[in-house]
């Protein structure tokens, strides 16, 4: 299954950006597994987006360990909206991934 995730700031980019390695080398781990696909900031920059594949047996409780172990979230920096996804155009080009 596919997922969206969009972060929005709940604190100052000054104070984000503190952290934003941290979360960034939590993204490379999930990278490495492959659950993250692609991530990025948003422009304007009050958050982030990420690309998701989790498993389609346990969809929500990936979902929410993604989000829960995100150093955003454990530093109160950040909000997720998880959002399971059925893309169908282009999902050849998704599995290939």
């Amino acid at each position: 299954m596919y997922a969206l995730a969009i972060l929005r700031y709940r604190k100052p980019l000054d104070e984000v950006l503190k952290v934003v390695d941290g979360h960034r080398a939590y993204l490379r781990e999930l990278r490495d597994r492959g659950l993250l696909l692609a991530s990025g900031p948003l422009d304007p920059r009050n958050g982030g987006a990420l690309l998701l594949r989790v498993p389609d047996d346990s969809v929500q409780a990936s979902l929410n360990a993604i989000r829960d172990q995100d150093p955003f979230t454990m530093a109160g920096l950040a909000q997720y909206e998880l959002m399971p996804w059925l893309p169908t155009i282009g999902i050849e080009g998704l599995d290939k991934l």
